[in-house]
């Protein structure tokens, strides 16, 4: 079973995201911030991580960097989460090795689309 990362801090859309994925038959472990998310990722080697951008400890940016620098993970798919429709953002994520960008509020065809498409780049 595939298995994701998500990295999300308010507790609410972790919870429906986390129900989501699993109903979607995925292997769900959630990190609460930044840094519990780059520990997660070392220690369960997801199939996809999905991060919020705007987080304590560590932003999205900051986890997608550190995990993009270690070879144990650099690899993994990595998908940001963001309330703000800003342009330069999403061009930012994308720069920095993001799979992809979807805004806040996001639709779940949206996400399950996403799943289906980077579960299949790292086969």
């Amino acid at each position: 079973m595939p298995k994701v990362l998500l990295i999300e801090d308010e507790a609410p859309i972790r919870a429906t995201l986390s129900r989501f994925l699993r109903l979607e038959g995925l292997d769900v472990v959630a990190a609460e911030n930044g840094a519990q998310g780059v520990a997660m990722a070392r220690a369960e080697n997801p199939d996809l991580i999905i991060c919020d951008l705007l987080m304590p400890e560590l932003d999205g940016y900051q986890v997608l960097s550190t995990l993009k620098d270690d070879a144990r993970t650099s690899k993994i798919p990595f998908l940001l989460l963001t309330a703000s429709a800003a342009p330069e953002e999403h061009q930012t994520g994308l720069q920095r090795g993001a799979a992809a960008f979807l805004t806040k509020p996001f639709h779940l065809d949206d996400i399950r689309a996403a799943i289906a498409r980077f579960i299949k780049l790292r086969d």
